[in-house]
């Protein structure tokens, strides 16, 4: 959501209108939101609704390939697509009811390894064996789960190990994936990691090389105040959301949307699609294409669109979910440098 030009969005009853009337005129748009057009038309049309707008209100809908590998979003941010937002919207399919569940921080990496081919019958003793470099490096990052805190991920896979069982392996690459709750953590792992292969690269003569991914996805920044309307929202439709303890102490994944929510406030709710499958399953994929699904991703569209409404006409609203934006930010040590 975009403040127009001509002035920002705050939140408030226009000149002429009581709060009370505010309100109500409220209500009547989420009737809209929720498709129970008939109800709300009987006391206000559409067209008379316009002008109790207390301000002009632009909303964009942003495309954003590549959230799974690549973090489209964040190319956005750097293209400047964010900038004079006010608010962000989007779900994410999933087994439950949630406003917030804590995506991860992440940070991926491919490891290299070169070394020296040799016949390995013959003389194996010219060789530099670049697989040994990969499987040290695989065991090290395993000895190091044990000084893991239980909210660290790691996981890889060793992508090439070699040609043939007679030469000793000249290549060997690996492909890791790091993520912590936070920014601060994430950095410390990484580092831990780092040492592991440059310590495989050492033990075996090898030479290593570390490429860092394109982005780090950043940890999901939770916004209370923005969370807490869009239950309200949702109960109203019929939504049965997960309880807070489930919510803030739940394991999740990462996203780009996480980025996002370093540079504007925003809300990045989890629903059910009438399946209990599991994330990318092919059992999922069937599940989210079905007529069932369509009803609960409509349900859910209808709660933001109801939210949003709220952050437009609700006096004071805006400026708590700033404030919230704020002191998340102080909290992760980080400045809002997107203008």
């Amino acid at each position: 959501m975009r403040p127009g030009e001509d002035r920002p969005l705050e939140g408030g009853a226009p000149d002429g209108v009581s709060e009370l009337e505010l309100l109500e005129l409220l209500e009547l748009l989420k009737l809209r939101a929720a498709e129970r057009i008939d109800e709300a038309a009987e006391r206000i049309t559409l067209p008379e609704m316009i002008t109790y707008l207390p301000h002009r209100v632009v909303v964009i809908v942003l495309g954003t390939p590549a959230e799974e590998d690549g973090g489209g979003k964040i190319d956005l941010i750097e293209a400047g697509a964010f900038k004079n937002l006010d608010v962000v919207f989007m779900a994410h399919p999933s087994q439950e009811n949630a406003p917030y569940l804590q995506d991860v921080a992440e940070h991926d990496v491919t490891v290299k390894y070169y070394g020296k081919a040799s016949h390995a019958a013959a003389y194996p003793w010219e060789g530099v064996n670049a697989l040994d470099a990969a499987v040290l490096a695989y065991n090290n990052l395993s000895v190091l789960r044990q000084q893991m805190k239980p909210t660290w991920r790691v996981h890889g896979i060793i992508k090439n190990g070699g040609v043939k069982p007679n030469i000793i392996p000249s290549y060997s690459e690996l492909i890791y994936y790091f993520r912590a709750p936070s920014m601060k953590e994430l950095q410390v792992l990484t580092k831990k990691a780092e040492d592991c292969f440059r310590a495989a690269a050492l033990a075996t003569g090898c030479t290593v090389e570390i490429k860092s991914g394109a982005h780090d996805y950043y940890n999901v920044l939770p916004n209370k105040s923005l969370w807490k309307t869009y239950m309200e929202n949702g109960k109203k439709l019929g939504i049965e959301f997960i309880s807070e303890d489930a919510m803030l102490n739940g394991s999740s994944g990462s996203t780009d949307f996480g980025n996002v929510t370093f540079v504007v406030p925003g809300i990045h709710p989890y629903f059910y699609i009438g399946s209990d499958a599991l994330n990318h399953t092919e059992q999922y994929t069937e599940a989210a294409g079905s007529q069932e699904a369509q009803f609960y991703a409509l349900r859910v569209a209808k709660a933001l669109a109801m939210t949003a409404l709220d952050v437009v006409f609700k006096p004071g609203l805006l400026e708590r979910i700033r404030e919230d934006f704020r002191l998340k930010l102080q909290e992760e040590q980080f400045l809002n440098t997107v203008e």
